[in-house]
């Protein structure tokens, strides 16, 4: 019988509480069956986002996204560099709970642990600090998949599917529910809104699917913009890139989101994207003009997790896609580029700003020196008009 990580490969029943089963085939005879492995829901005890409608009238608040946290001993101990990560975001809450920007959840953008179907670097190594964190911060908690959780396979694949429903297992509780409108079942996809701001989370591993991108498209055409002034997209594979993943490289994860989902954005006119994939920061800031206006749309990497980190490689080419788009005059800015060296792009966490129909930022680094992004920490998110 063959195994991959921790979890057998033989024929497996998810149950909806989140525990894998051996199948009533893979039960003959009982002597052969493998010990049960468990995938634990993350307990996000009584922190839960309040339903949507109790919060139409929130228009000042902050928001926590990072990514990458996988460790090198992922299923051996806690994600030592993520726990540092953790310790800081709980300062960041306390911090502002009494202010005008108090921190009402967090994102993750993807690569929680180093194999996703790995049953014990999600209980050992994951679930442990995100426990801790739901419970001292008192902030609900969002996961969206990378290609460590569930693979970069494509859909139907055996280990896609394993490593899916361990993600699936351990995010079940975090999560929008199954069955929910606001979930697409059988994926790791999902969105939720929070005062005027609407996030939604897709899986980026199969970012061709078109069923994912109808779904995504169904959730942007039947939301009220009246409210949500602020639609943010949060997924793995960053649009454009200038570290090992980016560059000269582009990978099919990365080409599908540029010519399907950034038509998209632009349309429905996405404020943000939030992803990770290379271990740094960066920003990239789109402008473009359509019939609705002038539009500034922000991209952030931040994959600082506390996985291995990486450093700049070169600028991506991007002639081709802005010829895709050259009826709404694109122009793109590389605001943040990484730094050369190791030293120059700690682990870090972004915290974000929500003032009414203003976005502002500040990046948080884990380091022996202050990190200072754009010569501060902090940065607007505003084309200021001459």
């Amino acid at each position: 019988m063959r195994t991959f990580g921790l979890v057998s490969l033989a024929p497996l029943a998810f149950l909806p509480m989140g525990v894998w089963l051996a199948s009533p085939l893979a039960q003959q005879p009982v002597a052969q069956v493998p010990p049960i492995n468990v995938v634990h829901p993350i307990d996000p005890g009584s922190v839960v986002l309040p339903a949507e409608d109790l919060t139409v009238g929130v228009t000042r608040f902050s928001f926590i996204a990072y990514g990458d946290t996988r460790g090198q001993a992922d299923g051996r101990e806690l994600q030592r560099d993520h726990g540092r990560i953790v310790d800081a975001m709980i300062e960041a809450i306390r911090s502002r709970a009494s202010t005008p920007f108090p921190v009402r959840f967090i994102v993750h953008s993807g690569d929680a642990v180093t194999s996703g179907a790995a049953v014990e670097q999600w209980n050992v190594s994951f679930t442990p600090l995100i426990e801790r964190l739901t419970r001292e911060g008192q902030v609900p908690y969002f996961v969206a998949a990378g290609n460590h959780d569930t693979t970069a396979r494509p859909l139907g694949d055996p280990l896609r599917q394993l490593a899916l429903r361990a993600t699936l297992a351990a995010t079940s509780r975090l999560n929008p529910a199954e069955g929910s409108p606001r979930r697409l079942d059988g994926y790791p996809t999902f969105a939720f809104g929070y005062g005027n701001a609407f996030v939604v989370a897709l899986d980026s591993n199969v970012a061709a699917d078109p069923l994912q991108l109808a779904w995504v498209a169904g959730q942007l055409e039947s939301i009220d913009r009246a409210r949500y002034r602020h639609v943010i997209a949060v997924f793995h594979h960053p649009p454009f890139s200038s570290g090992p993943h980016g560059g000269p490289i582009v990978e099919p994860q990365t080409e599908a989101i540029r010519r399907l989902y950034l038509p998209l954005f632009r349309r429905h006119h996405v404020r943000m994207t939030i992803t990770g994939h290379d271990h740094f920061y960066e920003h990239w800031t789109e402008r473009y003009a359509d019939g609705a206006g002038e539009h500034r749309f922000d991209h952030l990497v931040t994959g600082g997790g506390g996985a291995p980190i990486y450093t700049y490689r070169g600028e991506p080419d991007l002639t081709d896609y802005l010829a895709t788009a050259k009826p709404l005059n694109l122009e793109p800015e590389h605001v943040v580029r990484p730094g050369r060296t190791e030293a120059d792009n700690p682990h870090h966490f972004v915290v974000i700003q929500v003032d009414g129909d203003e976005l502002s930022l500040e990046v948080i680094g884990i380091g022996p020196n202050p990190y200072q992004p754009y010569g501060t920490a902090r940065v607007d998110l505003v084309d200021r008009k001459s």
